[in-house]
């Protein structure tokens, strides 16, 4: 075990798990900054213990990944709300997919990479959140103004 990389990971995990998860903290948005954080940090775990019982022996680092991928896709799911307004929680639950992603790097160590993922993320979060709201907008009003009946 290489504590001084995998303790590098850990915090790199809190930290950029923190700035995806205060963004939507401050959106108001259901998953906030402890659940991304926690995501994070139990993915940068889980990839650091896959790793060392690959390295002792054990079975496939990767079959601890896949499954981190499917469990995280299971908590993405319950946070996806459909009611008659459409629906709901679509980029949380991708934000939830890609912190787990970003922890799996740093528990790796891809330092670098689970860097520039987060401040592309933040990128998307912030600039094509404020980009997003008028297209809704449109789109809302032109769903109004079509027929039910247009098959279009």
């Amino acid at each position: 075990m290489n504590w001084p990389e995998d303790m590098l990971g850990i915090v790199l995990a809190v930290a950029l798990g923190a700035v995806i998860g205060l963004e939507r903290e401050l959106g108001a948005k259901a998953a906030g900054l402890r659940t991304n954080v926690l995501i994070c940090l139990g993915a940068a775990l889980f990839t650091i213990i896959s790793r060392e019982i690959a390295a002792d022996g054990g079975s496939s680092p990767s079959r601890i990944a896949a499954q981190i991928v499917t469990g995280v896709g299971f908590l993405g799911a319950g946070a996806i709300i459909q009611d008659r307004g459409g629906v709901h929680g679509l980029t949380t639950a991708a934000t939830i997919w890609l912190v787990a992603s970003i922890g799996m790097a740093c528990g790796a160590g891809f330092y670098a990479l689970a860097a520039v993922v987060s401040a592309v993320g933040i990128a998307v979060l912030l600039g094509l959140g404020k980009l997003a709201k008028p297209l809704e907008r449109r789109t809302k009003k032109r769903r109004l103004e079509t027929p039910a009946d247009d098959p279009d």
